[in-house]
């Protein structure tokens, strides 16, 4: 009793000593009134207080809900600017025109409440917090009914309050999704998080919003089955709600003085609470909790961390140490562990020198690669082979089980428990590279070595070899100068078409021919990489061994100055990791000529048509392409300086990089658009037909949408591994998109998947990408979704996706069986039944 007067005391010292607003606190914002540093909202039952707050040992402050009663343990339930901290006396909370706003010392927006267009500046707002925790915002200007527009138990944090819900909106396709703090100190979104299932009508608790591992099991119209603790309903009355509109969870107290709530902890475990007073033990006492093992969260110990049930603690592999002491210490643990800087690879070996073995370790249950090997060696050369590997593990018969990236869920077992034996590497896979290439350079040296002999015999030749060429080169010393003025002059020309001598100058380096012919061997045979819409492709070695891609576009190409202007300056102001780079260019009288960064794999049509390497893309690979490219897009239609249609977008404009990540290239029939701007037009329908959407091979209406379709497009031959030029039946022959749909519309869609991925894929991920391909190439552009949707729906599930409608497909059909002639062809448009003709697809 003694230290709760003391407190009562310091707290009534401090009612005198602030400002009164600190202590004597209203429950309500009108439009004319503000909440700064210092001030407070409490609600009419003096039971929650809202303003700013510092969390734990944090330095920043935030706009948060907390427990106005429990006095010594101040417990944050809701934080508005979870990712945005402030520094103090920096911002004030108020209602602008019909909205909630929290702004910075500058004025600027750190949080608002309703999104933009739902913002109704002619209304009169409030904001109040009520008793139940709960802060509403509602427009009053009716006040006998006042009409709710926003609450925080739609936008919760991490606590889940009594009354409030966890749930599923079936109308809107959203879900209240409670997120773990950082840590104790910073409420910033953590990895875990818990939402419902509407499917299964069970809720789950998912790592990194995607890896699901508890769920509490289905209701059985009292419970959810894997909650034993609901039976203890003396104090909790526990609801699951399903109906047309809405699927959700909640719950209320039968003792309304009781103060209890439920959080997704930055434990990984969601944790029922109640509030104990003095009387009772004073402080949070914990009502149940799941997982209960300390090592059923998932990644609890982060990538190469063991987590040891037993000690209720983590500890790193031999060979690594935490990635970040200061969190280790303070237990939390989920940034994991990383390889001992000390540990190096001075030799590409499959010795005991080169790996940590253990057997006291419960491996992941889950891999990236399982092959078949006949014995433990072979499955010890297939991880040294790839240097992504980072550990195995050999069954005893024939699995070889492969990892590639951290190492997850490792368990410590005990000294009498077995597992099979996991072999993990003690140097990095990039130090092995390193080592790889320090071999590789060694070989040259001293393949150069042996070649000095052969350089030196033939010096004297050569010598006399120059000398000859110096006579004659002196009788055309004359000629030699008039072609070297015209080629400065030609390239002068150029140089002003471009626009180098102007304001616009472009931003990338101008190379000579010279440079480029001794680079590619004057463009022989051997250095060409393959045969672009506009021309060849070369490889080309410059100086310091650097690998460069050289595209040469000919006069004859169809491609004019403007095209080619227009690819070197899109692409000189375009920075995405998606997207190819543009290293420099070179233009004379014959020759228009860029130089990219060189790409190892070459394109995304080499591997996926091609029967062999095919099989080198597994659904992973496929998988990570698709969403590659979506970004690439996205970054050009929304997040770039300007805004950019690509219009070509194919899988031959797909290049790879040597780690298979996908690059947009080819920019060549690109536009920019002012503004907001979305859409044109042109008289001059340029593309390739397969992949160009009917308003623009048709009505030459090209927009954001039409690389939508192409990119559609492309996500079903990626998942097919066929053209959309191919046909697969013989009585009505249908294009790829025709194909997708008539399977889509008899619910055989697996049969699209390539045969080789089956086994091995995702099917439900899979199954989700047709789903979206299918919106992507709907033929009116207003139903396609943008690029930005389409990255949140591969992100998303894929129940929440809206019904396609009929796609734009194209039919090929003949005018007889004895036509033999290309003439006899039509293309018909899917619904207008319009013919086109190709005048300058490629």
């Amino acid at each position: 009793m003694e230290m709760k007067n003391i407190c009562y005391f310091v707290l009534l010292f401090l009612c005198f000593s602030l400002s009164s607003n600190l202590c004597i606190g209203r429950d309500t914002i009108s439009a004319k009134e503000s909440l700064s540093f210092g001030e407070t909202l409490v609600s009419s039952g003096e039971k929650f207080e809202l303003g700013f707050v510092r969390p734990g040992t944090s330095l920043k402050y935030y706009l948060g809900i907390w427990y106005k009663n429990v006095i010594l343990w101040q417990t944050i339930v809701w934080v508005a600017n979870r990712d945005k901290p402030l520094d103090y006396g920096t911002a004030e909370l108020i209602i602008s025109q019909g909205n909630l706003v929290l702004l910075d010392k500058f004025q600027g927006i750190v949080w608002s409440a309703l999104a933009e267009n739902n913002i109704n500046p002619s209304i009169s707002v409030t904001a109040l917090l009520r008793d139940d925790g709960n802060l509403i915002l509602s427009d009053v200007s009716n006040s006998s009914t006042p009409l709710l527009l926003w609450q925080s138990f739609d936008n919760p944090t991490h606590s889940f309050l009594p009354g409030a819900k966890i749930g599923y909106d079936k109308r809107t396709q959203r879900k209240q999704v409670l997120v773990s703090w950082k840590n104790s100190s910073d409420p910033a979104p953590g990895l875990y998080s818990l939402e419902i299932d509407p499917k299964n009508a069970q809720y789950v608790i998912k790592w990194n919003r995607t890896r699901e591992y508890w769920a509490s099991g289905s209701w059985d119209g009292q419970r959810f089955s894997s909650l034993p603790e609901m039976r203890l309903n003396y104090m909790y009355n526990f609801s699951y709600i399903d109906n047309e509109n809405e699927s959700y969870f909640t719950y209320s107290l039968y003792d309304n003085s009781i103060i209890s709530r439920l959080i997704m902890d930055d434990s990984g475990q969601i944790q029922q609470q109640t509030w104990l007073p003095d009387d009772g033990g004073f402080g949070w006492n914990l009502f149940w909790s799941q997982p209960r093992q300390f090592c059923e969260v998932y990644a609890k110990c982060g990538a190469f961390g063991v987590c040891d049930e037993a000690n209720a603690t983590c500890n790193c592999l031999n060979g690594f140490k935490p990635r970040s002491d200061t969190e280790w210490n303070s237990k939390d643990y989920s940034s994991g562990c990383v390889r001992d800087q000390k540990v190096q690879c001075n030799a590409i070996t499959e010795d005991k020198d080169s790996l940590w073995i253990n057997s006291t370790i419960r491996v992941p249950a889950s891999q990236d690669t399982n092959i078949t090997v006949g014995e433990a060696s072979q499955c010890r050369s297939a991880c040294f082979n790839n240097f992504s590997c980072t550990a195995y593990t050999y069954d005893g018969s024939a699995t070889c089980s492969i990892w590639t990236e951290g190492l997850f869920n490792l368990h410590q077992l005990s000294t009498t428990e077995s597992e099979r034996t996991i072999f993990v590497k003690r140097c990095s896979p990039e130090a092995q590279t390193k080592t790889k290439k320090s071999k590789k350079l060694k070989a040259i040296l001293s393949s150069i070595s042996a070649l000095m002999f052969l350089l030196i015999s033939s010096s004297i030749s050569y010598i006399y070899y120059r000398r000859r060429m110096a006579i004659k080169a002196d009788r055309s010393k004359g000629t030699q100068g008039a072609h070297k003025s015209q080629r400065h002059k030609a390239e002068g020309e150029a140089k002003v078409l471009m626009n180098e001598n102007t304001d616009e100058a472009i931003d990338v380096p101008y190379f000579h021919l010279e440079t480029i012919l001794a680079a590619t061997d004057n463009f022989s045979t051997a250095n060409k990489l393959g045969q672009g819409g506009f021309g060849p492709v070369y490889k080309g070695i410059f100086p310091g061994e650097k690998e460069i891609a050289v595209k040469t576009l000919s006069s004859q190409s169809g491609q004019g100055i403007d095209e080619f202007k227009n690819e070197v300056t899109l692409i000189a102001k375009l920075q995405h990791r998606n997207l190819v780079r543009l290293l420099g260019y070179c233009i004379n009288a014959t020759k228009q000529i860029l130089l990219y960064e060189y790409m190892p794999n070459k394109s995304l049509d080499t591997f996926l048509f091609d029967g062999t390497l095919c099989q080198l893309l597994d659904w992973k690979r496929r998988y990570d392409i698709i969403l590659g490219i979506a970004r690439g897009l996205s970054y050009l239609h929304h997040d770039s300086r300007l805004r950019i249609i690509h219009r070509d977008l194919k899988t031959s404009n797909i290049l790879l990089d040597e780690e298979m990540n996908p690059k947009i290239s080819d920019f060549g029939l690109a536009r920019i658009v002012e503004g907001k701007v979305t859409e044109a037009n042109t008289k001059k329908v340029v593309g390739t037909y397969g992949y160009m959407s009917p308003e623009y091979a048709l009505d030459g209406l090209f927009s954001i949408k039409s690389d939508v379709f192409s990119f559609g497009v492309v996500m079903l031959e990626i998942i097919s591994g066929r053209r959309n030029t191919g046909f697969y039946q013989s009585e009505e022959a249908l294009n790829l998109l025709g194909y997708a749909w008539k399977l889509w519309t008899e619910k055989s869609e697996t049969q699209l998947i390539e045969k080789s991925l089956l086994e091995s894929c995702n099917r439900s991920e899979a199954l989700k990408c047709i789903y979206i391909a299918l919106l992507c190439v709907q033929e009116d552009p207003n139903h396609r979704p943008t690029m930005s949707d389409v990255i949140l729906m591969l992100g998303g599930e894929g129940s929440n996706l809206p019904t396609p409608n009929r796609p734009a497909f194209v039919i090929r059909t003949h005018a007889s069986s004895t036509s033999s002639s290309s003439s006899d062809e039509k293309f018909i448009a899917s619904n207008n039944q319009v013919t086109i003709t190709v005048e300058e697809g490629r």
